[in-house]
């Protein structure tokens, strides 16, 4: 799929195997606008339309269970960022989608972890909010060890918050080596607001002089 930034008309071209059937958005990887896309959306063929040019018909394949689509929670301002929320616990999803909520953020829930991943390699979501725990053996990865896959450009886009019964809110240390940006305890996520706003604040304050050279590197 090719893409143009509407902000500085940047044509980009997007891996098709990376483009959902939903709308969805990207970043401008000029300008870091955030650009919003149709997606796939095209209807697919029925099963009794004849292949083109009289080829015969190909063998079925399988069904395969879709993807299922993050769940829209809370719609900010036409200018707010996007927030990805992925945790079992249905009480601590809707804790923190009402904080992110308040901070003026667009919230998704997704239940599907290779839906959330490819998403947050798109950089479709400024906030991506999971829990810590692995995965047992021959189980699928969680979406916390799946973003520890993520290349440098999509990670330093994403402010990755992990929610623990076990962890230390606000501790730097925990937060370091799970290589998150914030780390809260479950029970304090009904009163985060304000510790939310701040380590956001201070991580964009941070990244600033790096995004500032990196686009002057790009137009040049």
């Amino acid at each position: 799929m090719q893409a143009q930034c509407p902000e500085c008309s940047t044509l980009f071209q997007l891996p098709d195997d990376k483009v959902p059937d939903r709308p969805f958005k990207v970043r401008c990887p000029k300008c870091q606008h955030v650009v919003g896309l149709p997606g796939r959306g095209g209807a697919p063929a029925t099963a009794d339309e004849p292949p083109a040019g009289g080829a015969p018909p190909a063998t079925p394949e399988a069904p395969t269970t879709p993807a299922t689509p993050p769940r829209r929670e809370h719609t900010g301002s036409d200018d707010a960022a996007d927030a990805l929320i992925a945790l079992a616990d249905t009480a601590l999803a809707e804790a923190l989608t009402a904080a992110l909520g308040r901070l003026d953020y667009n919230v998704d829930v997704v239940e599907d972890v290779e839906e959330g991943a490819r998403l947050l390699e798109q950089g479709a979501y400024a906030v991506a909010v999971t829990s810590r725990g692995g995965s047992e053996p021959g189980e699928s990865m969680t979406l916390a060890q799946r973003m520890l896959r993520l290349t440098a450009d999509p990670r330093r886009g994403v402010f990755v918050v992990l929610v623990d019964g076990e962890l230390t809110t606000g501790d730097g240390t925990q937060a370091w080596a799970a290589q998150a940006d914030l780390v809260i305890n479950a029970r304090d996520v009904a009163t985060c607001d304000n510790l939310l706003r701040a380590t956001i604040q201070e991580r964009k304050r941070l990244y600033q002089p790096y995004l500032d050279v990196r686009r002057r590197m790009e137009s040049e």
